[in-house]
């Protein structure tokens, strides 16, 4: 299939135009033209790209890519950026990345998928100051102890989450933004979440979450940002009909 109609059906699909990002939202590394085989997997790395060419696959499609403050104005490539770039036109791999429209679309993307993966109801989306509405709200019919919400999320994202249990001892209303978004729980609070997921946890954010009151779960920047891109690369090998495969480079983190 060629490489160029693949890029194209993801940004349209994903309506990349929408969204002002600091990376390229589509093809960062040019490749070969046509491919038969796509790794998928949420952060580039050597070790994704070592899977890639072990695996004979052409094209790479992360949700973190090369981002526009890993190269410095005027260009210089060195370090940790030339030694995969290295890798990807040597082996003549196209890589593709797609950021903020994979978190916030409303079917496939990142926060829409944990909404369904604890089965809240999306109530609200949620606008963030620096990204514009790529969060959502969710809601349960009725209300489940912090306790057994905190297990939920254990257990569906296998990981052991850092968490201020601030809030209320029931949960109902939850406010979901992937990734490093701790400083936006006060866009949650606004919509009226008792609780708030996310990816990250900054210093300033810790003391804030508490005198606010509400519960706040970091369950890891790559362990709430896999699904959007398993979903895509599903999506892909289903309308291409191309062999697609996810590679799990586990992080804590």
């Amino acid at each position: 299939m060629e490489t160029k109609k693949i890029i194209k059906y993801c940004e349209d699909y994903l309506s990349v135009d929408k969204f002002e990002d600091y990376c390229v939202n589509g093809l960062q590394v040019e490749g070969v033209s046509k491919v038969s085989k796509v790794i998928t997997g949420v952060s580039l790395s050597k070790k994704l790209i070592k899977e890639a060419i072990k695996k004979q696959a052409k094209m790479i499609m992360v949700h973190h890519g090369i981002f526009g403050n890993q190269i410095s104005k005027p260009p210089c490539i060195k370090g940790v950026v030339r030694n995969r770039l290295k890798l990807l036109l040597e082996n003549n791999i196209n890589l593709a990345g797609f950021h903020l429209p994979l978190d916030a679309h409303p079917i496939i993307g990142n926060n829409i998928s944990l909404i369904k993966l604890l089965k809240l109801k999306k109530t609200d989306a949620i606008n963030c100051p620096d990204y514009g509405e790529i969060g959502f709200v969710g809601e349960y019919k009725e209300a489940i102890k912090f306790e057994d919400f905190y297990n939920l999320i254990c257990d569906k994202l296998e990981t052991q989450p850092y968490v201020i249990p601030a809030g209320k001892k029931n949960v109902k209303r939850v406010g979901i933004i992937s990734g490093g978004a701790s400083p936006d729980f006060k866009q949650a609070v606004e919509l009226g979440a008792d609780t708030y997921l996310c990816g990250d946890v900054r210093e300033e954010v810790v003391e804030a979450v508490k005198e606010t009151g509400i519960n706040f779960i970091n369950a890891g920047h790559y362990n709430t940002e896999k699904m959007g891109i398993q979903n895509l690369g599903k999506l892909i090998a289903k309308k291409f009909k191309i062999k697609v495969e996810f590679v799990d480079v586990p992080c804590d983190v």
